[in-house]
């Protein structure tokens, strides 16, 4: 299930999260595969402990600000145990579970008792716009990525749904990596900006890249993610910066 984005509509009674920065993962019951199948090699010792036979749809989070560390970490073929100590399993919704989505929200939290590489993401209703705006404003202070808001009693859907909604302080996109643009001073034996092709719009993504990725970026024609504060009346994203390369699905 995926979310539309919210534009003001009114989402009074509807139950409000913390939007989580982190790796979008299915627990088929058996393994934890990425949203186009692909399996993630998860420590036995982490996915021994969830729980058997039952679907969950969640994130795999390390903490805000933190999704290019979880990315490195989870997409390794041979995983490294110590570096999944610092990963949750965070759970906010059951596919298979019949019922709205409160019922299922509620099976989660109770299948995940005790379980401590996993955890059912707190809810909370939405009381007015006031309250949505509150909750936003905080959250996005201590550095969260927005917030999700969920249509109470809504069925999951797999598809991208209305009855789903993400509230970011940016908006963020895909685009196609086509060339590079060579560093300068302190980085003049990398790159100083990855090119990429956004709705046949050329972009420069220089700021947001490490420096192990300036000197390896991402490959002419890998698909990567990036951000940005708002459209400029010509509909080119403003301040674009490389969030990550889509290699973990």
């Amino acid at each position: 299930m995926l979310a539309k984005k919210y534009n003001g509509q009114d989402v009074t009674g509807w139950l409000m999260s913390e939007k989580l920065d982190g790796v979008r993962a299915i627990w088929t019951g058996s393994e934890l595969i990425s949203r186009a199948g692909n399996k993630f090699f998860a420590p036995e010792p982490f996915t021994a402990k969830l729980p058997r036979g039952a679907m969950l749809d969640g994130e795999l989070y390390m903490g805000r600000g933190k999704f290019q560390a979880t990315v490195g970490i989870v997409r390794k073929h041979t995983p490294l145990e110590a570096e999944w100590k610092d990963i949750r399993y965070c759970v906010f919704d059951a596919p298979k579970i019949q019922g709205g989505f409160e019922a299922r929200l509620e099976f989660c939290s109770e299948v995940l008792k005790g379980i401590d590489t996993a955890m059912a993401v707190a809810h909370i209703p939405c009381k007015n716009t006031d309250h949505l705006e509150n909750f936003f404003d905080e959250l996005c202070s201590l550095g969260a990525e927005g917030i999700m808001l969920r249509r109470p009693n809504s069925d999951y859907e797999p598809c991208r749904s209305g009855n789903l909604l993400k509230y970011k302080p940016f908006m963020s996109d895909e685009a196609e990596v086509v060339g590079y643009e060579n560093g300068k001073g302190r980085l003049a034996d990398s790159i100083g900006a990855v090119i990429c092709s956004w709705k046949n719009i050329l972009i420069k993504l220089g700021s947001g890249l490490s420096d192990s990725q300036r000197r390896r970026p991402p490959a002419i024609g890998a698909h990567v993610t990036f951000k940005f504060q708002e459209l400029t009346d010509g509909g080119i994203p403003r301040f674009p910066v490389f969030l990550a390369e889509r290699n973990y699905e």
